[in-house]
């Protein structure tokens, strides 16, 4: 019998678009089921202001197919120079949503990111007085530390120390990984929210490991353990307002994955949707994934849900394309490792 789920129209609050033609190749992807998404400023070089901010939005718009509708909701790059003025002036026009923090060296383009905390208190206790939210990268890049515990580090080395210092500054834990940072949110309360991938509720490091090195399952914050993927599965399925979609759906061509030192990232944005409706089926919380998907993360950046719905019907396995084509190369789709069986109705 064929199910049929209605729900809001869901956003996207961890996206990375790229430029020029990975960025026209990938954005439909998106916008096809997504009607906002807090895009990713780690270009080369990086978003650090308002106007880079403004360009990279046009460019956005641009590459938007003309039947499509989305609104970019665009981010900053929090650097050692960050001009607090320019973030608040930024944040009051609307025209940056949220600041993005990357530890320097935790990820894909982030050399450019902090070191020295201290020289960006300026910065974060402006945010906490206009409300801004600051997104994290949680994983520290000290080489001591192995990279299966970073983000747990994180969070007592820096993130709490943050949060202590810059009390009312609102917070994103961003691609949380760990138990430690799903227990981390649920014993703060105020001004604290997480985004989980849809990467991170499937696959475990066995998923990269096993059987040989899988290029497109490694990604950073590296997937974990998994009894920390299932810690991450009961907190998205919960209905916690706390928890919300953020997919860090993420493109890189297969010649700069498959090769002796691979970029991370997962591209998962086009299955995403059919992803978690097999997820949140197989806890019993199918009644829970519009929260996750569609209210939970406007609920926390303040903002309306989106008034449009979109419907995902169950039936036969969807056929989704293993690759998709840009014009820098194919992009390889997030492959769950199970069949789909939801797809949204078009």
């Amino acid at each position: 019998m064929t199910q049929r789920l209605t729900i809001r129209r869901p956003d996207d609050w961890h996206l990375h678009l790229r430029d020029g033609a990975m960025l026209a190749g990938v954005l439909p992807e998106t916008a096809r089921d997504f009607a906002r998404a807090i895009i990713m400023p780690n270009l080369v070089p990086p978003v650090v202001t308002a106007q880079d901010a403004a360009d990279y939005r046009a460019r956005i718009l641009a590459a938007l197919p003309e039947d499509m509708a989305f609104t970019p909701l665009m981010t900053l790059y929090l650097t050692e120079e960050t001009d607090p003025q320019d973030v608040a002036a930024a944040h009051a026009s609307g025209l940056v949503t949220a600041v993005k923090l990357y530890p320097a060296g935790a990820t894909t383009n982030s050399a450019s990111g902090v070191t020295d905390f201290d020289k960006v208190r300026g910065v974060l206790e402006k945010m906490a007085e206009i409300g801004c939210p600051l997104c994290v990268h949680g994983e520290v890049t000290d080489p001591e530390v192995d990279i299966f515990d970073r983000e747990a580090v994180f969070i007592d080395r820096v993130l709490d120390p943050i949060r202590r210092a810059v009390p009312g500054l609102r917070v994103v834990m961003e691609h949380l990984t760990t138990a430690d940072g799903v227990d981390y949110v649920k014993a703060n309360a105020a001004d604290l929210g997480a985004t989980i991938t849809t990467h991170h509720l499937i696959i475990t490091r066995n998923h990269i490991l096993v059987g040989g090195i899988k290029p497109h399952y490694y990604c950073l914050p590296v997937a974990k353990r998994a009894r920390h993927r299932d810690a991450l599965v009961a907190a998205a399925t919960s209905g916690d307002a706390r928890f919300f979609l953020g997919t860090d759906s993420a493109p890189h061509s297969d010649p700069t994955k498959e090769s002796a030192c691979g970029c991370a990232g997962i591209f998962s944005a086009t299955n995403t949707l059919s992803c978690l409706a097999e997820v949140f089926e197989r806890e019993g919380a199918l009644d829970r994934l519009e929260a996750f998907a569609s209210l939970n993360g406007p609920a926390f950046y303040r903002l309306a849900p989106n008034a449009e719905t979109i419907t995902l019907v169950k039936g036969a396995p969807v056929a989704f394309p293993d690759k998709i084509a840009t014009g820098v190369g194919p992009v390889t789709l997030f492959d769950p490792g199970f069949p789909l069986h939801w797809r949204v109705e078009r």
